[in-house]
């Protein structure tokens, strides 16, 4: 774990060289990224592979889907646009590439991102990386929702509220009736739906599990986006039906005893890697190096 410490204390480091008060902060959508992998690439042969079969019953699932019109947000959604190296870009797929080195050790097919703290990209994250992914030739990605007290996926994606998660816990529809088909092919979402109370019980319930259970044999992967960890304990109830956690904390933001609380919260867990997000061009020579404009992307969702 200790590339994941080197992480935290960079971001320590960072919060303590924030700009002065009264100087407007420059955000990029760069990342930096600490995993327990250990190489810095995949190689092609790594990379390869075609989605998961699907049996009858699946394509079934997938067929009665919603297929709904998508209004992505251009400033978050990096993998919307026409520019291929957009700032920010080259990030995750390095992020990619890091997480199938480390499905090559390990079953690593329910991803959990989370944060510590509201306000740290989770959800910027979640919904870039499971963009990034499905550019792979037949990957097939579901992305879920499961800030069951302040979505945001809907709203990064431009797609419907509901009905979602929420719904289906439940026990209000079925899984065909949250799942919703955008313009990605491949990219699949469940929104989180109604927001309500006790979402901590509605997530314990057993049917959280009894749906990953029916679309695991579905996707490739199954992205998470859950409430921040520390000051919630719905995180830790998803980690439970994770393979593993990515946890997001914010450059020059993020209090390094909040980002050891939520470290913390997942002791005995598969923590996978950290992603450092919000790193400006001051702070970093590679991304000088890379792109010549700062970019001006809002990635605290």
């Amino acid at each position: 774990m200790s590339r994941i410490h080197e992480a935290l204390k960079k971001a320590e480091q960072d919060r303590t060289m924030s700009q002065p008060a009264g100087r407007a902060e420059t955000t990029s959508s760069v990342l930096e990224v600490r995993t327990d992998a250990e190489a810095v690439m995949a190689n092609a042969t790594a990379m390869a592979g075609a989605a998961p079969a699907v049996g009858m019953g699946g394509e079934s699932l997938l067929a009665r889907s919603r297929e709904t019109r998508w209004a992505p947000d251009p400033k978050t959604m990096l993998f919307f646009g026409t520019d291929e190296h957009a700032s920010g870009t080259e990030e995750f797929r390095t992020l990619r590439s890091r997480l199938y080195q480390v499905r090559e050790k390990q079953a690593l097919s329910t991803l959990l991102v989370t944060s510590a703290l509201p306000k740290e990209g989770k959800s910027f994250t979640a919904a870039n990386l499971a963009q990034v992914i499905v550019r792979q030739h037949g990957r097939r990605v579901l992305l879920l929702d499961a800030d069951l007290r302040n979505p945001q996926l809907h709203n990064l994606l431009g797609a419907d509220p509901g009905p979602g998660l929420s719904e289906y816990l439940r026990g209000e529809v079925d899984e065909s009736s949250i799942l919703q088909r955008g313009p990605v092919e491949n990219l699949l979402l469940i929104p989180a739906g109604r927001v309500g109370s006790n979402p901590a019980e509605l997530l314990s319930n057993g049917r959280m599990k009894t749906l990953l259970n029916r679309l695991l044999p579905i996707f490739d992967w199954i992205i998470i986006d859950s409430p921040p960890a520390v000051p919630v304990s719905d995180a830790a109830i998803l980690a439970n039906y994770s393979d593993g956690v990515l946890l997001v904390v914010r450059s020059s933001s993020t209090p390094g005893d909040a980002a050891r609380r939520a470290r913390d919260e997942f002791a005995g867990r598969n923590v996978v890697g950290v992603v450092l997000n919000g790193i400006t061009p001051e702070l970093s020579p590679y991304v000088q190096y890379y792109y010549s404009a700062e970019s001006s992307a809002e990635v605290n969702r």
